[in-house]
């Protein structure tokens, strides 16, 4: 498989990106890496690594999208963009996935009018997993949808139930909805008619989540508009570091305390490791017409390159195929609900 890497974006961009994809296509001899930017500065970044395998490739694009840039702006005024071309070559079958660690808007602008969205999904979500007291917990969306809709919602769960099973190897996975209570009649009217569509629907819907169950087990996928997912993600992982930052300089106080720390060294590093964003690489980008892998803007090597193990790992247990049959087998869907 061949999977373009958009070695321009990122706040570690072109060096991480490209080292990430090399090592990629070291462990992957038989998967090809395409890298979108430009062609003079990445041959540049190439020629400081070592063993550059045959399965690397450049395709130039002359063009960067800033972090200040609007996103559809990007498109239509960088239609050279590295993010662009990437997204073009998955479009045109050139590709069969794109990772990009730049402008999360334009990336999403750029996968959903380039790559269309599958048949019935209404808008693409993100989907990211967050490391809880007993696995993981996929969240979805994360961003690419702020004017949710309770259809939305529920093809959100469709989509996530998918993934899941078959890239994830979860069974028959348990769905939630993020809300402020409990109880049935909690929330307010979005919730309600999302809790309604899901509780018909043939998901394995367990009810509503509260934020604080999101880590003690009780779904292993939460559903929830673009905006509140966000802003959920980015207080985790602000949390994270705060937490293991506030441990850290404590225990550094004093003498007894720093040998308590040291002790304890084992299972906080497994801890660290646990919550460190590198370690997951990405989170895909559901509903469009192929695999699109959104990276954290301060991607190193070792998440762009699990980022592009997550793409391939998508692309060839055919994730979107198994989407295209469990919307065609859902229950509660309205091709005019928008």
């Amino acid at each position: 498989m061949k999977i373009a890497v958009d070695a321009m974006g990122g706040d570690k961009a072109p060096h991480e990106t490209v080292k990430g994809a090399v090592i990629a296509a070291q462990r992957f001899p038989d998967d090809e890496m395409l890298l979108v930017g430009d062609e003079k500065k990445i041959q540049q970044e190439l020629g400081t690594l070592k063993d550059v395998p045959r399965n690397v490739t450049i395709h130039h694009a002359s063009q960067i999208v800033g972090m200040d840039d609007p996103a559809t702006y990007s498109i239509r005024q960088k239609s050279d963009s590295s993010i662009t071309r990437s997204v073009k070559l998955v479009a045109n079958g050139e590709a069969s996935a794109v990772v990009s660690a730049g402008h999360t808007g334009a990336t999403v602008a750029a996968s959903t009018l380039c790559m269309r969205t599958i048949k019935g999904i209404h808008r693409p979500g993100i989907a990211t997993r967050l490391p809880t007291r007993h696995g993981m917990c996929l969240i979805m969306d994360v961003g690419a949808n702020i004017a949710c809709k309770p259809v939305h919602l529920l093809q959100y769960g469709v989509m996530a139930t998918v993934i899941s099973e078959y890239a994830y190897g979860i069974k028959k996975p348990r769905v939630g909805l993020l809300n402020i209570g409990e109880e049935d009649a909690k929330g307010n009217e979005f919730a309600k008619e999302s809790f309604l569509l899901l509780s018909n629907s043939n998901l394995n819907f367990v009810g509503n989540v509260e934020g604080r169950e999101i880590f003690d087990d009780k779904a292993d996928i939460v559903l929830c508009e673009g905006f509140v997912g966000n802003v959920i993600l980015k207080f985790a992982e602000g949390l994270a570091v705060s937490l293991l930052s506030t441990i850290k300089d404590e225990a550094m106080k004093g003498f007894w305390t720093k040998v308590g720390l040291w002790l304890c060294k084992p299972p906080f590093m497994v801890l660290k490791n646990k919550m460190d964003f590198a370690e997951y690489g990405g989170a895909p980008l559901l509903g469009v017409n192929g695999v699109c892998i959104i990276c954290h803007g301060r991607s190193d090597s070792r998440a762009i390159y699990n980022a592009i193990r997550m793409a391939l790992q998508i692309a060839k247990n055919k994730v979107n195929e198994h989407i295209i049959s469990a919307m065609e087998k859902a229950d509660g869907f309205s091709e005019n609900a928008m």
